[in-house]
């Protein structure tokens, strides 16, 4: 637990923090790179250990966990926190078992990266080149820690390779439409300068107190780890990948096709929305939100004095060059500006801010022309890195300025900035609880936090309400779209054209979007089912209270006890509720 004071506790209690303390300790030096994206720099010299041995030994070790936790007296524990942090412990360990089961590990890589979101979510080759960009480099440690990780990158690579060759092996693989994309970002990567590639980032900038002694040493170390060890394990991915992996992978799209290919998405499903709901009713509340996010398209539309049809307008958001900036520069200037506007308004609606602050900068151009809109990566635990807030300047012509109210109060604030941030804030719980990520309430809450848009003054023109609701659909879309793919057996084409036909989003983006789907099932269901569960709270506690509900406590109620499970959620907020109405 984090520099915080602690009562007296009673003998069950102390031994719940101890074992919660102990294995946090053990995630972290499990996961270094989980680690130093955190701000711990302990690890900072080595990668994760990806090797099947490794993996299945920590799998084993979420077993002991659990046998462990058998033995704590649940009833003598000190109070319902305690309570609640060993129930959501084992239900976290429960969960990773369940994974490991359908043996999603086996992909380790995909055309996004591979960005981890939980301890237990094995990396891709991409966040390597991710590190090199956000982690402090501020002593000679700190680069010598550098090096001897740039040195061990081909074990770690070809230990990525190697759960791929061996989930190639059970024909679990990723579609080739999706795969394809992969070799080009490799080859970028493969550079014959050292000085060219990501990895040497760090030695571009290395601080002005250095020697020049230590500078030179440093810097030829990190040249020569780059040639002798990073761009031979890159080329070796890549000719795995490009000789081996695509030429094994199906031509058709989703997880059914896989061994337990219905096993394999219940589970993705389950872990993804922390619900019970079947596919089958994933894809019926989709087709429902679809249906009633068009009919108020169509008001909003009339709204701009637009007087044809849905489809029309949609073409025409996609192509008048009034609604995109002309370059790069001037797309990101206008969402530094747009940012700066938000700030200010917030305390209408919140009466916790986190303390860490956040950024706006552009998406790597390596990754850019396969990734989404935009993102956000959040502030090191230790405040020496803010939260940023990551866009995509890659065509401009294809970034409408519509969509960008929406975005940035998804990505930055209040959405995922507000939730990553007060949650690592919070000293009073175990660190599990700071920083676990359930991407139903995550991605709920940033949705969510589009809609607070309205309360802000933020969609005074129809075109930017307009642009909300769209990006409202994008997330019902997906519940048809992902559901379709993986259990449905929709065709790639069968998921594209619904997109189309149902959101103004550039082709560009749809394809990005679908393809996202493709190489990562269950994740996108997350976003809507999480944000109607967040609604349907804040509506039922207005109606249980009545003018004494208060939005700020409400948002403090959600977000001040870091990412919950959505049915936790809905019973702390009841609770809330009967506190309140008593």
């Amino acid at each position: 637990m984090s520099s915080e004071s602690v009562p007296q506790r009673g003998a069950a209690s102390a031994s719940l923090h101890a074992l919660l303390e102990a294995e946090w300790q053990y995630s972290l030096q499990q996961y270094p790179t989980y680690a130093s994206l955190l701000g711990d720099r302990r690890w900072n010299d080595r990668w994760d250990d990806l090797s099947l041995a490794a993996l299945d030994a920590d799998h084993q070790h979420s077993h002991a966990v659990l046998r462990r936790l058998q033995d704590v007296d649940r009833a003598a524990l000190d109070s319902d926190a305690d309570r609640l942090h060993l129930d959501l412990f084992r239900r976290m360990h429960e969960t990773w078992i369940e994974e490991y089961g359908v043996k999603w590990h086996l992909l380790p890589l995909n055309q996004m990266g591979g960005l981890p979101e939980g301890l237990k979510q094995p990396p891709g080759l991409q966040t390597a080149y991710q590190l090199a960009d956000t982690l402090r480099f501020e002593t000679v440690r700190d680069y010598e820690d550098w090096v001897k990780r740039l040195e061990g990158f081909g074990a770690y690579a070809d230990q990525v390779v190697a759960l791929m060759r061996e989930g190639m092996r059970q024909h679990r693989i990723h579609p080739r439409i999706v795969l394809q994309r992969i070799p080009p970002q490799l080859e970028r990567q493969v550079v014959k300068d050292p000085t060219q590639s990501g990895f040497y980032g760090p030695f571009t900038r290395m601080p002005k107190d250095f020697s020049a002694e230590d500078a030179r040493r440093l810097s030829q170390a990190g040249r020569d780890a780059i040639t002798n060890t990073v761009v031979p394990a890159l080329k070796r991915a890549l000719d795995f990948v490009t000789s081996e992996y695509l030429p094994a992978a199906p031509e058709t799209v989703g997880v059914w096709q896989f061994p337990d290919g219905e096993a394999l998405y219940t589970v993705l499903a389950r872990r993804h929305t922390t619900t019970r709901m079947t596919p089958e009713e994933i894809h019926a509340m989709g087709l429902a939100e679809v249906q009633r996010l068009r009919a108020e398209m169509d008001a909003v539309m009339a709204r701009t004095g637009y007087t044809g049809t849905l489809q029309g307008f949609f073409e025409k958001l996609r192509t008048e060059t009034r609604f995109y900036e002309p370059t790069g520069e001037s797309l990101l200037a206008r969402y530094r500006t747009l940012a700066r506007r938000i700030d200010p308004l917030l305390p209408r609606l919140f009466r916790t801010m986190p303390k860490k602050p956040y950024v706006v900068e552009p998406i790597a151009e390596a990754m850019a022309p396969d990734v989404t809109t935009g993102f956000y990566f959040p502030a090191a635990a230790d405040g020496s890195r803010p939260g940023t807030f990551q866009v995509n300047l890659y065509r401009p012509e294809t970034r409408p300025v519509w969509e960008m109210v929406p975005l940035t109060l998804h990505e930055a604030v209040p959405g995922h900035h507000f939730q990553v941030s007060l949650a690592s804030e919070q000293t009073d719980v175990p660190d599990f609880r700071r920083f676990t990520s359930y991407v139903a309430f995550d991605e709920g809450w940033a949705l969510y936090s589009e809609s607070l848009g309205d309360e802000l003054g933020l969609y005074d023109d129809p075109h930017d309400k307009f642009g909300q609701l769209a990006y409202e659909m994008w997330r019902a879309v997906r519940l048809v779209v992902d559901t379709g793919l993986h259990a449905k057996r929709w065709t790639r084409k069968q998921a594209l054209d619904f997109f189309m036909e149902n959101a103004p989003r550039q082709e560009l983006d749809v394809t990005n979007e679908v393809d996202r789907y493709i190489a990562w099932p269950g994740q996108a269901l997350a976003y809507k089912v999480g944000q109607l569960r967040i609604r349907a709270l804040r509506d039922r506690a207005e109606a249980a209270l009545g003018a004494r509900f208060d939005v700020k406590a409400f948002h403090d109620e959600v977000l001040l006890t870091g990412s919950l499970p959505l049915d936790v959620l809905e019973a702390k907020v009841d609770a809330w509720v009967a506190r309140e109405s008593a």
